[in-house]
């Protein structure tokens, strides 16, 4: 990982985009596995369908992950000071996962230069999944 400069950045700069395989029943069942959220809308095909949806969908949180991986392949963890997000739309089985971020501002704050982003996470057809915000700290 090449960590960016804080000279080098430029608001309106995007990070570099993570694309993810679908999303397949075999992911819900192991993010539910290793999250500990084993609710039924996402890994039983009768209660979703029951819940009138027409199938399992993918867990908010997993796309929350998927934009803390987008954060952490462009800055080490111990960098992010601020992580918001706002869901704004079910990812389905077979979505394809698209995380996009951009500088929004440049500043200093507590003797640190840090940049402010906005974050999102679409589905292949550009409809928005989740949209945030982070800050994070750079040299």
């Amino acid at each position: 990982m090449t960590i960016p400069l804080y000279s080098e950045l430029q608001v309106g700069d995007a990070l570099p985009p993570l694309q993810l395989p679908p999303v397949n029943r075999t992911t819900l069942a192991l993010y539910a596995g290793a999250s500990g959220d084993h609710n039924q809308v996402h890994i039983d095909l009768d209660f979703a369908r029951r819940s009138r949806q027409p199938d399992v969908f993918a867990h908010g949180m997993l796309s929350a992950a998927y934009l803390g991986r987008l954060l952490t392949g462009w800055v080490p963890q111990a960098q992010i000071r601020f992580l918001s997000m706002r869901f704004v739309g079910i990812t389905q089985l077979g979505h394809v996962p698209h995380l996009t971020g951009r500088i929004v501002e440049k500043y200093e704050a507590d003797g640190e230069k840090r940049v402010r982003l906005q974050i999102q996470c679409n589905n292949q057809h550009g409809e928005p999944r989740l949209t945030g915000d982070a800050i994070v700290a750079v040299a």
